[in-house]
């Protein structure tokens, strides 16, 4: 089993997230141990999506520059379609969860794909639902992961930054 301690905001647009994602760097939080979670256009109203051309990893959508940004600082990114909340674009360590989850077509009790990943992260099933529909809404997930300590700190600057509570949640889930 592994301790896990993911802290997680919900910030209603994008603007607010960017920011909370800055202030954790220049407090020199890991990039590596953050990711983020939004729908470019929550009704489904633009084209949106993340196409690679040669080495370069470019987005498409409402967003679009948002999006380009965040690809150029976070290692791993993805968009999918989510039946029952939309085309969701996936930044940093999440991205490799919802991948873990699809290829093993992972269920957890009806969650989706999403909530699959966030639980596998440690939030607690009954917990999921509310970001999944936080991301119906158009809000964007904000989460870090790391020590209790580290998770503490997120949840402070998290706070600042969220119209919402960031919530920090300790749990112990099976090992990798």
């Amino acid at each position: 089993m592994e301790r896990r301690n993911v802290t997680t905001g919900v910030f209603l647009e994008h603007l607010t997230a960017e920011k909370a994602i800055e202030e954790l760097s220049a407090s020199g939080f890991d990039l590596g141990k953050l990711s983020l979670i939004g729908l470019d256009s929550p009704h489904g109203a633009h084209v949106s999506g993340l196409y690679r051309i040669g080495e370069q990893l470019r987005a498409c959508g409402k967003l679009e520059a948002f999006w380009q940004g965040l690809s150029r600082q976070f290692s791993a990114s993805a968009s999918f379609f989510v039946p029952g909340i939309g085309h969701v674009m996936l930044f940093g360590p999440i991205v490799e969860l919802i991948l873990s989850a699809l290829e093993r077509e992972l269920v957890v009790g009806g969650l989706s794909a999403v909530g699959a990943a966030l639980f596998s992260i440690g939030i607690p099933k009954e917990c999921t639902s509310r970001y999944e529909a936080a991301l119906r809404e158009g809000h964007f997930l904000v989460m870090a992961e790391g020590t209790a300590d580290e998770a503490e700190e997120a949840r402070r600057i998290l706070n600042a930054t969220s119209e919402n509570d960031a919530v920090v949640y300790h749990s112990t889930v099976p090992g990798s």
